[in-house]
């Protein structure tokens, strides 16, 4: 028994898939631009320490407020009904979800009115060089497994790099916190280029993670181009066997006929 001999599920994507990949990519980019280019890119920390947010931690707290922030521009393009993105539904997704938000944008289609993407919104920081550079996207059993049931799973990663300062608030005399948002980038996981994509086994059935997340390439491929790519990464891993894919496979129900 061996991997090229299982009888496996192929997804087939639509065959506007790539035009829909292509709009959503180019109206989260148009989002985060004209946030930026409006000065909409400051997030406001304040507290009651004289000597300023601990610098040399922030990275470790960014997350959660970047992201936040990112809702906030995408709830704010909704509320605008004649956005030019078409941006017409945002929903923040709860923490332990494969992606941070939901965003439904307005395309016709040959079968549908809409397209939906889920959005993992990584934050980074300008002011350390590595923090953030190779971080966890999501497990691979529960990403393999969507693109089985959905295959025109569209999930995209937003990289948002950040930088903070300390300023003196001349009320109070405390020092505030500034997080701006200085630079932003996003792609479809399905195609980041294989490079990019590694493999840690140490977690559950094993995290993927862009190998550095501000120099990234793409290259179009199909759904399963994609599932095959996944599961070399996963076979290739020195702690990681044919038995236990396997194991996997029958669980998630990647194989056609063990149902």
């Amino acid at each position: 028994m061996s991997y090229e001999t299982q009888n496996l599920k192929v997804p087939v994507e639509s065959d506007d898939y790539n035009e829909c990949s292509a709009f959503v990519i180019e109206a989260v980019k148009g989002l985060m631009t004209d946030a930026l280019n409006s000065g909409r890119n400051k997030i406001l920390i304040h507290t009651n320490l004289k000597r300023g947010l601990p610098m040399e931690n922030i990275n470790k707290v960014a997350g959660p407020f970047v992201e936040a922030w990112a809702v906030e521009v995408f709830q704010e393009a909704v509320e605008d009904q004649g956005n030019k993105y078409r941006l017409i539904n945002v929903e923040a997704q709860e923490r332990l979800n494969m992606s941070d938000v939901i965003l439904q944008f307005k395309r016709q289609r040959k079968r549908q009115t809409s397209v939906t993407a889920g959005v993992d919104v990584k934050a980074t920081s300008e002011d350390f060089k590595n923090a953030g550079k190779s971080p966890n996207i999501t497990s691979y059993a529960r990403i393999r497994t969507a693109y089985v049931k959905d295959p025109d799973y569209l999930f995209v990663i937003l990289s948002l790099k950040h930088r903070v300062y300390s300023e003196k608030n001349p009320n109070s005399a405390m020092m505030e916190g500034v997080m701006e948002v200085v630079d932003h980038n996003a792609y479809d996981l399905k195609h980041l280029s294989a490079a990019d994509i590694s493999y840690n086994p140490s977690l559950g059935t094993g995290q993927l993670q862009v190998r550095d997340i501000h120099y990234v390439t793409t290259e179009i491929r199909t759904t399963w181009e994609f599932c095959q790519l996944l599961d070399r990464k996963y076979l290739a891993s020195s702690r990681r066997s044919f038995e236990q894919w396997h194991k996997l496979a029958l669980q998630y129900g990647w194989i056609k006929d063990a149902e």
